[in-house]
């Protein structure tokens, strides 16, 4: 029996593990890779393994880093199955399909650019390099209907007149919605057949609604194998979800090969039990301020979290209840699904909330903004209140609207609650405003460019960084030790070389044997005698 990975080696997205036996080959996730545009847009086009020999997909939680490129299996004669647990199958109906979406208007947009410089190198010459504004008016009104809206028949058309470039989305709105159909949802602690002789068993993983650390167990020519993948591992003492599961059947504690995610492998995380303070802080502050909260936030587990968050506070009387509003489609959609499986509730939510008859991402003060005509007279509202909008990383979307009404008003807050990756608007705004505060906020602001100006950073910008959804290096042993379990080996996927590494020789200091893959390399796994 073998393990294969083709994602999250060395890296954090894409992820994408297969195992082999004699008679079945299980792939664990398939993601997408994330990060600059055309490295990560080749990586997604090859499918490393041919979909046709794959058994069965069983999909350790719904983010798209591990689910995204399901339809493009689906697209290329697979015939199996794609396994999950119940919420994870709810939440990729609307992931997915947000995802085609995305694909969709991204090659929309870049054939508009090709054409577009097309006509301006065409329209130009030698003696004539600048277009006047009168053509260049008259060559967007050709490609678009509206400010926002593209003529994609004008720009097919001239794209076949001219025989230029063209490219196609990853996949469509209509293929997620056709992978959809290969899906299927189980509960935790319930036994799934993938294979021949094979088995997967869910457990809560603690990182988001749905989140799976999952056992495979496979029994061939007289021996047995447990295989455990741990996808992403949650934090402790997190609301609304349970922590990571520490409690295995006897006969199943005994594991021939651990694959463990590392993405925080080498960080401390502050104590997620601190955030509802820090929180209020952040709250009381803005209202001493007389402003307004932007939060950028992930539309999956951020900002259900926050909507927790506030109601807590909310209901304790600790902060004055400004309205909340969510502008996110896909956010409000699902908070929905969230609200759909209170069964996977830790304790202190059924205790804090159900058992009082309430539902934790339900209350007066929180309002959900779905169309954009609610969303521009947002905009314009005077009055101090908190908005939590997508993109968490302040890359497109609704957010980028918010930050240009507030960015420059010094009474307002920015507050950063998620990762932000190197090269963008979030980790520039982070950056700049910690750099302006620790002048005193002194002398002229920080400028910021986004939706083609600049703007003056006078908003307060502020971080709280125990809201990640990743375990630290402490968290994961403290899984590893609770859980109890004899494993024999470790490969560690699912982190950067600076996390991995240093999370290796950690682990080494714990006793463990740890080995980490690059892509593509065979891992082989010893068995249990019968």
């Amino acid at each position: 029996m073998y393990l294969t990975s083709y994602g999250a080696t060395r890296e954090v997205t894409g992820s994408m593990h297969l195992l082999t036996t004699v008679t079945d080959r299980i792939l664990l996730d398939c993601g997408m890779f994330q990060g600059k545009r055309k490295q990560s847009n080749e990586k997604n086009r090859t499918m490393p393994i041919d979909p046709r020999i794959i058994t069965n997909v069983v999909l350790s939680h719904a983010h798209i880093d591990h689910c995204g490129r399901v339809p493009l299996l689906t697209n290329m004669d697979f015939h199996g199955r794609v396994i999950a647990t119940r919420p994870t199958v709810d939440a990729c109906h609307y992931l997915l399909r947000d995802s085609g979406h995305i694909q969709e208007s991204d090659a929309e947009y870049l054939n508009y650019k090709t054409v577009r410089s097309f006509l301006h190198k065409s329209k130009s010459s030698e003696k004539k390099k600048k277009l006047t504004n009168k053509e260049i008016s008259l060559i967007k009104k050709l490609l678009k209907k509206s400010r926002h809206r593209i003529n994609t028949g004008a720009i097919d058309k001239l794209i076949n007149q001219y025989h230029l470039k063209s490219i196609e989305p990853l996949y469509t709105i209509e293929d997620a919605e056709e992978a959809l159909t290969y899906f299927e949802g189980y509960p935790y602690q319930h036994p799934v057949t993938v294979g021949k002789n094979t088995t997967c068993t869910f457990y809560e993983a603690g990182h988001i609604l749905g989140s799976a650390i999952t056992l495979v167990k496979v029994s061939e020519k007289g021996k047995d194998y447990r295989v455990m993948y741990s996808g992403d591992i949650g934090r402790y003492d997190k609301p609304i979800l349970k922590n990571p599961t520490a409690v295995f059947p006897p006969e199943d504690r005994t594991i021939d090969l651990l694959i463990l995610e590392s993405t925080y492998g080498d960080r401390e995380h502050e104590p997620a039990k601190n955030m509802k303070n820090k929180l209020k802080n952040v709250l009381i502050e803005a209202e001493e301020r007389g402003g307004s909260i932007v939060i950028p936030s992930f539309a999956f587990g951020r900002t259900q979290e926050l909507i927790y968050r506030f109601h807590e506070l909310y209901d304790e009387k600790l902060v004055k209840p400004l309205p909340i509003y969510i502008d996110s489609p896909l956010a409000i959609n699902l908070t929905k699904v969230f609200g759909e499986h209170p069964e996977v509730y830790d304790q202190v939510t059924h205790e804090t909330f159900l058992k009082a008859g309430k539902n934790p991402f339900m209350f007066d003060q929180v309002h959900f903004v779905r169309s954009v005509e609610e969303s521009m007279e947002l905009l314009n509202d005077p009055r101090p209140n908190i908005v939590i909008s997508a993109s968490g990383m302040c890359e497109a979307g609704r957010i980028l609207h918010h930050l240009r009404y507030k960015i420059h008003n010094p009474k307002n807050t920015i507050l950063i609650v998620g990762y932000m990756a190197q090269h963008t608007l979030g980790r520039r705004l982070l950056e700049f405003g910690k750099q302006y505060e620790e002048s005193g906020r002194e002398g002229p602001a920080p400028m910021l460019k986004f939706l083609n100006k600049m703007y003056p950073l006078k908003a307060h910008v502020r971080e709280l960084g125990g809201f990640s959804a990743h375990g630290d290096k402490n968290e994961i042993l403290r899984f590893l030790k609770e859980s109890g379990l004899e494993i024999k080996k470790i490969a560690l996927v699912h982190g950067e070389e600076e996390q991995i590494m240093p999370f290796r020789d950690f682990l080494h200091g714990h006793g463990y044997n740890v080995v980490v893959p690059r892509a593509g390399e065979i891992i082989e796994i010893p068995a249990n005698n019968k």
